[in-house]
Order: C-alpha cells, then structure tokens, then sequence
C-alpha cells in the first residue's frame, strides 16, 4: 500500500532542537484519558488484568521548547515480531498523526543499517520514554522480542506505565510472565486500543513534565 511506502520512507529528524522549534509553536494539546474494557477474570489469578484506568490529569504542554519530553529522542518505541509490521506501521501513522506528533521508533524505518541488532534494539529502548510490546503469537517466539521486553524491564522495573503491554490473538494464560505486574491492553478494535495507547503514552508524558516541574520550584 502506498501508505505504508510513505511510513518506511518517512526522513528522520534531523536534530531534536528542530523538533522542539516545531512543537513549541503548537498550542498546548488538551488532556485526556480513556479507560480499556475490562475483561472477567477467575479469582486468585496472578495475572494481571486488561483494563487501564487513567485518571484525569491538569493539562500540561508536553510540547514546550522546556520540556523534559526533549531529553530523548523518541516517545514511544514499539517492540513486535516480524509478522506483525504491517499492523504496527498502521499503529505509528496513527501516533505520528496526532496533534502532538508522537516520535516512534519503528525499526524497519529508524534502525541503522549496518548496526548489530542487539545494539540497535538496546539504543532504541534506551532512547525512548515508552515502549509498546505488541504480544501476538509471533511475539512470544520471536527471541528478539523477548531480548527487547527484558531490556525494557530492566530499564524501568516499575510499572510506571512506561511499558505498556498490548495483547492481540493471545490468550491470558500466555501472557509473559514477566509483565505481570503491569495492567495490559486487550486488543479487540484496532481503533479503540490505538487510542488507548495514546493516551497511555500522553498520559505518562504528562506525569513526566508534571514532576519535572514540580522539583524545580
């Protein structure tokens, strides 16, 4: 599809300052939240359940030449398989297309060619506030996946809602271990959990400025 040429084609930044000038001049964008479906869940299970709750927050602009969202140079990384590019370069159009511009990391696009895989998905975890792990039946074989979620982890071991699992085709009981401890999307309605995922990714970017704010007065 001739969207998706356009997507893997898309240049770059070619600095973080350029972006930071571009944004500054945007009106600050509203806050908003939205809350995930839930779905039910047998008592004394370990794992956690599908539904994210994200309380209203004051708005806060996220995009000010200031703000702490400029130390890094991506928002949002997103972890998938293989099998699942055509779906997660819908999902970056949609981020990329918000009023607030969402710098994603897809590593068809943005890896460097040449470079070693393992330090490419290292520099990209490393290089972003967020990181969506998109679970699928391909995920859970493909080992880089794997590689990446534990980079994340021990990156940010909190669930500070900086990792944000996003299940799709995989039943409950297959959902890794490892991310127990933080709540997931379930996907049923491609649009309804790419919003999600953007409010999640606002969300924490306004804690982000919020807190930033705060031990500076």
């Amino acid at each position: 599809a001739g969207w998706f040429r356009r997507l893997l084609h898309k240049p770059k930044p070619s600095s973080v300052e350029s972006l930071k000038s571009s944004h500054s001049a945007s009106s600050s964008p509203s806050s908003s939240s939205s809350s995930a479906k839930s779905s039910s869940s047998s008592p004394g299970t370990s794992l956690a359940t599908s539904s994210i709750s994200l309380s209203p927050v004051s708005a806060v602009d996220i995009s000010a030449s200031d703000s702490p969202r400029w130390d890094k140079s991506y928002d949002v990384c997103i972890c998938h398989s293989e099998g699942d590019v055509e779906l997660v370069s819908e999902l970056v159009s949609y981020l990329e297309g918000q009023p607030e511009s969402f710098r994603c990391f897809l590593q068809l696009r943005d890896a460097a060619p040449g470079s070693a895989v393992v330090t490419e998905l290292c520099d990209a975890v490393q290089s972003s506030h967020c990181w969506v792990m998109l679970i699928t039946p391909g995920f859970l074989q493909d080992p880089w996946c794997r590689y990446q979620m534990h980079q994340a982890l021990a990156e940010a071991p909190m669930a500070n809602g900086r990792t944000i699992p996003v299940l799709k085709d995989v039943d409950r009981k297959d959902y890794p271990r490892e991310l127990r401890n933080i709540y997931y999307i379930y996907m049923a309605l491609k649009e309804k959990s790419f919003r999600q995922i953007r409010d999640t990714v606002m969300r924490y970017l306004q804690e982000l400025c919020r807190s930033s704010t705060k031990s500076m007065e």
